[in-house]
């Protein structure tokens, strides 16, 4: 059993931006680095290694890296950072956690991103306050996060023939937004709102969205609202336009008519005549 005794040190976590170049560096602890968004390129022990939304990278001690600024027109990579040390696993040097297939860089995809995703979001909502046993909670994730990616390695789940589970994961989560459109949309709904609740990235929400829909979360939401603005008038609406904007989700009447209009051809004050 490679995991006999999991027992790790937290040292820290970090969530940002590759804006500029960083110093070409190494350092005496561990440190994983998971991809949340964007894409972006590492100078790994002398290799440039390009990483995308997804992708976990592992620095194991003395290994020298340096994340390289984005290019003109890239979307550069949002990355979640953590540090450790004090690990064993049965037949590796302490404080050495293995990637089976070499290098620096887990492409993750399915179930397993989908678990890192939250659990990134659990460990910086958690920093992100001094409540009681702070400390010990991340701890906590950080045993899960190295469990899961310690099985991904050692015991990955073998995949039903002709069975997709990216896939299925991705039809569930576009199912959720549209289930949560139909029920909330006269409310303020924020695409970063949902994203976060459901632990993933705006951007991979948006892209996997469109994906199975052909449309972007927000054209969807539009499209429901003046929808059902437009059912709201043809059965006989008694009260103002300002009134049919604020039932559906707008609290400006003049941009809902302007939508109102591009979609339909006609304002919502003249089907509100007819």
């Amino acid at each position: 059993m490679l995991v006999e005794e999991l027992d790790p040190t937290f040292l820290f976590t970090w969530k940002g931006t590759r804006n500029k170049t960083e110093d070409y560096r190494s350092h005496d602890f561990l440190e994983l680095a998971f991809v949340l968004s964007g894409s972006g390129r590492y100078r790994i022990e002398g290799h440039i290694v390009e990483v995308a939304e997804g992708d976990l990278l592992l620095f194991n001690p003395g290994v020298r890296h340096q994340a390289l600024s984005a290019g003109e027109g890239e979307f550069p990579a949002t990355e979640f950072f953590v540090g450790f040390s004090d690990i064993q696993l049965q037949g590796y040097p302490r404080n050495f956690l293995p990637f089976v297939e070499g290098g620096y860089v887990l492409h993750t995809t399915g179930d397993l991103r989908q678990k890192l995703f939250k659990l990134c979001s659990s460990m910086e909502a958690e920093n992100a306050v001094c409540r009681q046993g702070r400390y010990f909670m991340l701890k906590a994730y950080l045993t899960q996060l190295l469990l899961l990616v310690i099985r991904e390695q050692f015991e990955p789940v073998q995949k039903v023939s002709g069975y997709s589970f990216e896939s299925v994961n991705k039809k569930y989560v576009v199912e959720q937004i549209l289930n949560y459109f139909e029920d909330h949309y006269r409310e303020k709904i924020s695409l970063d709102q949902i994203a976060e609740n459901m632990y993933l990235s705006p951007f991979y929400l948006s892209k996997i969205f469109k994906s199975e829909t052909g449309d972007t979360p927000i054209r969807h939401l539009i499209n429901i609202r003046l929808e059902r603005a437009k059912e709201l008038l043809e059965n006989g609406w008694g009260g103002s336009i300002q009134e049919v904007a604020a039932c559906v989700g707008y609290d400006d009447a003049y941009h809902f008519s302007k939508l109102f209009k591009k979609k339909f051809g006609v304002p919502p004050s003249g089907l509100k005549r007819r």
